[in-house]
């Protein structure tokens, strides 16, 4: 589960997230945590963001996250794609704001030139 948390401003808003782990884990994580002198879920934090850090060096992460990227690009030209095919819109005009004619119209609804 997770809930945002307020944090002061400039430092992101955090999430809570829970996460099972063994009693010996726990003793370990708490017996860290008081000899650094931070609470347990600092440990945590900056053990995940330790541990990101490293993922984001390692040569197979990379290679794989470039192909999910490659593959995240193809569908979303195939969605854009498929918007033009239908809407008769590309890239270019897509952003452009769509014109309007506002009617003016009576109270029963009807056209003010009728």
């Amino acid at each position: 589960m997770s809930e945002p948390t307020t944090t002061p401003a400039g430092a992101g808003q955090l999430r809570t997230l829970a996460v099972r782990i063994t009693e010996d884990l726990r003793a370990q994580l708490d017996i860290v945590a008081q000899l650094t002198g931070r609470s347990a879920t600092e440990e945590i934090r900056l053990a995940l963001e330790h541990w990101i850090e490293k993922t984001k060096a390692d040569p197979v992460i990379l290679k794989k996250a470039t192909q999910v990227r490659a593959e995240i690009e193809r569908k979303a030209q195939t969605e854009r794609d498929a918007i033009a095919a239908i809407f008769g819109v590309d890239d270019a005009t897509a952003d452009a704001e769509p014109e309007s004619s506002p009617r003016s119209t009576t109270r029963r609804g009807k056209p003010a030139s009728e």
